[in-house]
């Protein structure tokens, strides 16, 4: 862990900066983008397995850093692009890995404990190749899925502000002989990286639509004005479009993949509890590292080191079989979730799915909340200073966890087993 001593937040953080602000940075980052090594070619679950590995140790390495000055990972997403990783779920036919959901699964786990930051960027990428893959016509895959396979990064512009979550007023309208996107997303998550952006968007026709845009597009505005508590090189700001001209080969609909019964939704979810859960393993692995090397016994323990303390004992003991059960859970369910993707889901199987997905979102959230806490219950109050910047853990947990009230999974659960009710199918089901 890099425990450099602590230097002044970046002022940029709480402040809007816009595109033209951080021109040179991402001009930097692009030129380093086209002058890269070529992407690696992923072969089967193994080999992406171990390519997660070595770049989790990478993008590990100054995780704290760049939480502590907000400084964006651009180097590493460019690892991730060459790594090979953004196109393992691609059907092999489309010249993909095609790897399992469980194992997409614990890639995204082994990321979120690296820099949950990073993970969330290829959580959104993912979701909109699954968008492809359900609604997108052989041209339309083989176009996207040739790109990703170059190592081309999808963002998502998604919710906006409004009366709720699925509530959507960007609209792509027909003017002439032209497609034009107007509106403005609140979250883009990863757009200021990506290469292109899916946006979701309503139709002529009132239909829920997914429209693929070059990031560089013009009309397309991205600005760096994420100043959430954690998460803070998501760069999960805002997104603009106006008068985008959009390519009609380039949209998909977004509501056939609920509308019809499919994994979209539970997939979706899944990797959002593996990302909790890599937040809390990290956080567990923070508070033993530094009970064993930093922490002092309390006065009345009667023994000279705080890992000696049997109260410390025994809630890492707590920690450590709590992450037993969440980490176990969801690879039994992403084994569920390939056992129905196998068979073509139905309208029971999917309802499954989705009941099985909120029990671990909920097992996972808890823990992330939990263990992030418990890192400065048992470290003591000098876990506390800036120069270990130990808070991200927590700060990263409480905000990824908002993305949909955990509560309303309990309430999911409960219907489906107690009055035989199945979720209602959207993104975050």
């Amino acid at each position: 862990m890099n425990r450099a001593g602590f230097s002044e937040m970046n002022t940029t953080i709480g402040m809007v900066r816009e595109e033209e602000s951080v021109s040179e940075e991402l001009s930097r980052y692009e030129q380093v983008r086209r002058s890269g090594e070529p992407t690696k070619t992923i072969l089967d679950d193994a080999d992406a397995i171990a390519t997660a590995e070595e770049l989790a140790v990478e993008i590990a390495r100054d995780a704290a850093d760049r939480d502590r000055n907000r400084r964006l990972p651009y180097g590493e997403i460019k690892s991730l692009s060459e790594s090979g990783l953004l196109g393992v779920t691609i059907p092999k036919r489309w010249g993909g890995a095609e790897v399992s959901i469980t194992t997409l699964g614990a890639i995204m786990r082994m990321m979120a404990a690296a820099d949950p930051n990073i993970a969330q960027i290829p959580k959104n990428h993912f979701l909109a190749i699954d968008i492809m893959l359900l609604n997108g016509s052989d041209e339309q895959k083989k176009f996207l899925f040739d790109e990703v396979l170059k190592g081309k990064l999808v963002g998502r512009a998604a919710s906006e502000r409004g009366e709720d979550v699925l509530q959507i007023k960007t609209r792509l309208t027909r003017s002439g002989a032209d497609l034009l996107l107007n509106g403005e997303k609140f979250y883009a998550t990863g757009a200021l990286y990506c290469d292109w952006i899916a946006v979701g968007t309503i139709d002529d026709g009132g239909h829920y639509i997914q429209a693929f845009v070059p990031r560089h597009a013009h009309g397309v505005t991205v600005i760096d004005d994420w100043s959430g508590l954690g998460q803070r090189t998501t760069a999960s700001g805002t997104a603009k479009f106006n008068d985008v001209i959009v390519d009609p080969s380039h949209v998909v609909s977004l509501e056939d993949a609920y509308v019809k019964p499919s994994l979209a939704g539970p997939v979706s979810q899944y990797l959002d509890a593996c990302i909790g859960a890599g937040i809390a393993s990290a956080a567990i692995d923070e508070a033993m590292l530094f009970v064993n090397s930093r922490a002092r016994p309390w006065a009345d323990s009667g023994v000279s080191r705080a890992c000696e303390d049997p109260y410390i004992i025994s809630v890492v003991g707590d920690l450590k079989i709590r992450l037993f059960a969440a980490e176990a859970s969801l690879e039994r369910v992403g084994r569920r979730l390939d056992t129905i993707f196998a068979a073509v889901p139905s309208e029971d199987t999917v309802a499954v799915a989705s009941v099985n997905v909120a029990v671990v979102k909920v097992l996972t959230t808890e823990l992330a909340i939990l263990a992030t806490n418990k890192l400065f219950e048992l470290s003591g109050a000098s876990a506390t200073l800036a120069t270990y910047n130990l808070d991200r853990h927590w700060r990263n947990a409480r905000t990824h966890t908002l993305h949909d009230p955990v509560r309303w999974k309990y309430n999911i659960v409960g219907d489906y087993y107690l009055n035989c009710v199945n979720p209602r199918r959207h993104n975050y089901v």
